[in-house]
């Protein structure tokens, strides 16, 4: 028996031996071995700080910058490590009180006592200076240098963007982002956002009890290097784009231009605008405030990519094209114009007085809205469709291949769809077979229910260009290391109109400014294709409307030009373009009349 509890108590000694073994292995490993377990037990003498990467920069088509970085720092603290801190010395430097201090702290505590988050974010080098000189009077801060963004040129607003610090709803969305980071909300910057931003590196600091940096954390081996943003080339002309802007002072509207050959956009005006440097550091939150508080110019609304028009008269050339396309209109199909289209009960279309009848070529370069009427009607009431709906619908799908009715899918954030109205829309409003092609007769000169974009009605002129295809329009051509980066943009979009009936089209347009409705918009060394449009704006006066594409044959610069409440086509929008493509593809303005009387015209509305 005592043989037997002998034994036992060399089982219990065994097991508790083993026990202490296997407690000093895990000891050694911990203490010697791994050194994870060290960096938790020193959180309160290590400081880590994240390197923020420098985000890519921004170039225009000719290389030059836009878009580039300039130092900036943030005033982190940890409150957990807040002890004894020179409280008033923070505040003046600062310039801050100290009830701002105490719910600055508060809400630091509240996002975490034991990490560092932003108490003063993107203060000026000066501070900086002061800051660094004192910081072992202020434990628990420290300086975290970052990047700010900067814009060479107070210009492109709307297609560059801006950047903002992250909210929660995106930290929750995404791990990468964390409190105090920035991303791109709007523009370039936000499309592009993860190839502009690069990746985040971590450096870890050894600090002393008076808040004073030792150096690396065992020669920096924990450490992790931030990668750099990936630079962008635009498509943008910067000259181009500030000359455009600078046309459209004091007036309300957009210029859209886009290289036919590839739908590069060479520049993207809305107007009014703003320097896009008001949105960048501590001025940010003001200037945004001021901005989007502005409701009688809305400078933050992108016109270019946002706003719908009726197209007016240019969009007669769509009802060109597709009456040929169906066989009801040639080339030397004529129409005579009683001074405007007839719609029963004394109600007419009106029309401008002019030369009668015309064929084709003429109603184009004389804009005839009896001749359109006559055309769009015949379109719909083709003697092969049963009813009125068949034909819309059958005319609506040739109008919608132009790209009209939908988005692009173009490379910044904003884009809408434009309105082409559905056959179930005229149902609803008029009944089932209650609508025929007089009630929507409206349509064959631009007006009634369409909406278009001004970036729709520029792609209207590039494929016109190109005689009958397009490329999806986008703003970057290549990153920095010149790779294409969307093929989609390399892919032609075709209309299903035949070629063939582009050319008298093409050849009408060039009329239209050498001897019809935008004559003042001629240049006797390049020739311009283009169609003026006066659409009607039941809130005041009418918009003037431009788009033309030059030189007739291998087309550098497709256009669109639109000025709200400005009247004719003819008068403000026809020679302002004129000037955007004097300027592309000569580099120089020499019309200087011309040019002093669009920039100094003040065409904004009294409201």
């Amino acid at each position: 028996m005592e043989k037997l509890y002998s034994n036992r108590r060399y089982v219990i000694i065994g097991f508790f031996l083993l026990i202490g073994l296997i407690f000093i292995i895990r000891l050694f490993y911990i203490q010697v071995i791994v050194n994870k377990y060290i960096l938790s037990a020193n959180n309160n003498v290590l400081r880590y700080v994240t390197q923020y990467p420098a985000r890519g920069l921004i170039y225009d088509r000719f290389g030059k910058l836009l878009v580039y970085n300039e130092a900036a720092y943030d005033l982190m603290v940890t409150p957990h490590q807040v002890k004894n801190t020179d409280t008033l010395e923070i505040c003046r430097l600062l310039e801050i009180d100290k009830q701002e201090f105490i719910d600055r702290m508060r809400k630091a505590r509240i996002y975490s006592p034991y990490r560092p988050s932003i108490f003063e974010a993107q203060v000026s080098r000066e501070t900086y200076c002061y800051l660094e000189e004192k910081m072992f009077r202020f434990p628990g801060f420290f300086v975290q240098p970052r990047t700010l963004r900067k814009y060479t040129y107070p210009i492109a607003a709307h297609s560059l963007g801006y950047i903002s610090e992250v909210n929660p709803d995106i930290i929750s969305k995404s791990p990468y982002y964390k409190s105090g980071d920035y991303i791109g909300i709007s523009g370039i910057e936000k499309s592009y956002e993860e190839i502009l931003r690069g990746k985040k590196g971590m450096k870890i600091r050894v600090v002393d009890v008076f808040n004073r940096d030792k150096g690396a954390f065992q020669d920096g081996k924990y450490d992790t290097s931030a990668y750099a943003g990936t630079d962008l080339y635009s498509s943008l002309d910067g000259e181009l784009q500030a000359y455009g802007e600078l046309l459209m002072t004091n007036k309300v509207g957009s210029i859209v231009a886009i290289e036919p050959s590839t739908g590069e956009i060479l520049c993207l005006v809305s107007s009014p605008s703003y320097d896009p440097n008001l949105l960048v550091g501590r001025i940010r939150r003001k200037n945004y405030t001021n901005l989007s508080q502005d409701s009688v110019f809305d400078p933050l609304f992108n016109r270019a990519l946002m706003a719908m028009y009726p197209p007016g008269s240019t969009f007669k050339l769509v009802d060109a094209l597709i009456g040929q396309q169906e066989g009801v209109l040639n080339e030397k199909t004529l129409y005579s114009c009683p001074g405007g289209f007839s719609l029963g009960n004394g109600k007419m279309v009106e029309c401008h007085p002019h030369f009668s009848p015309l064929d084709l070529k003429l109603s184009i370069e004389l804009s005839c809205n009896t001749y359109y009427c006559k055309v769009f009607k015949s379109i719909i009431d083709k003697p092969c469709f049963t009813t009125t709906r068949q034909g819309y619908e059958n005319w609506r799908n040739h109008v919608m291949s132009f790209g009209f009715g939908r988005k692009f899918g173009i490379d910044i954030p904003g884009e809408l769809n434009g309105n082409i109205p559905s056959a179930n829309y005229y149902d609803k409003y008029h009944g089932i077979n209650r609508w025929h092609a007089l009630t929507i007769i409206s349509l064959a000169i631009g007006q009634g229910e369409i909406g278009i974009t001004p970036l729709q009605l520029a792609n209207l002129a590039a494929l016109i260009a190109n005689r009958g295809y397009y490329f999806i329009p986008h703003i970057i051509k290549a990153t920095s290391i010149k790779d294409n980066l969307i093929q989609e943009f390399l892919q032609k979009k075709t209309t299903d109109i035949d070629p063939k009936y582009f050319d008298i089209v093409v050849e009408a347009m060039h009329g239209v400014t050498e001897a019809g409705t935008a004559r003042n918009a001629k240049m006797d060394s390049i020739a311009i294709c283009g169609k003026t449009g006066t659409a009607q704006n039941p809130h005041g006066k009418n918009h003037s409307i431009f788009i033309a594409f030059a030189p007739m044959d291998n087309p550098k610069i497709a256009i669109s030009v639109i000025i709200e409440n400005a009247g004719f086509g003819a008068t403000w929008a026809a020679p302002i373009a004129s000037l955007m493509i004097e300027k592309y593809i000569t580099r120089e303005v020499k019309r200087k009349e011309v040019e002093q009387a669009m920039i100094n015209a003040n065409l904004i509305p009294l409201r």
